[in-house]
């Protein structure tokens, strides 16, 4: 089996993990997963441009949640803060790697992105969210999801 057959693993449109009822957080999600959508299909060529912008945006995602967390004095931020320097430690390392020719690893890292970003949104940023939510409009936030008909869970 290859790294190219789990490409039906990346969030679908309608699946929007991301989407935790933040406003700033839901945007920079949304950029995320757009962003494995588009290395979902990307060609050998082009690894070395969809990581750097995987790379960038990682950056600046994961700067702003930290800066939210450290401001706000979010209780859980360590372990929080942590995950994210592990993922921008893994990046940049995949990234040197493709610029010196060795793209091997990155079809197989945005297979892990993938597999990593719905809990670590699920668990940890929804906390964040909530959090946010709660000292800056009195309450947690609410998201409705409208499901596909063959995504109903009942």
């Amino acid at each position: 089996m290859n790294d190219r057959e789990h490409a039906s693993e990346a969030p679908t449109r309608g699946d929007r993990v991301g989407e935790l009822g933040y406003a700033a957080m839901d945007r920079v999600h949304s950029e995320f997963e757009e962003l494995l959508r588009r290395a979902a299909g990307a060609k050998r060529q082009n690894w070395v441009e969809i990581l750097g912008a995987i790379d960038s945006h990682l950056r600046e995602h994961f700067e702003a949640e930290d800066r939210w967390m450290q401001e706000t004095d979010f209780p859980p931020r360590d372990c929080h803060m942590d995950e994210h320097a592990a993922v921008l430690r893994s990046c940049g390392e995949v990234l040197a790697l493709a610029r010196l020719g060795n793209l091997e690893p990155a079809p197989r890292f945005i297979i892990e992105l993938r597999r990593w970003f719905p809990p670590h949104a699920h668990h940890l940023d929804s906390a964040l969210a909530a959090w946010l939510c709660k000292r800056q409009y009195g309450g947690k936030p609410v998201v409705i999801h409208r499901f596909k008909a063959e995504n109903r869970p009942c």
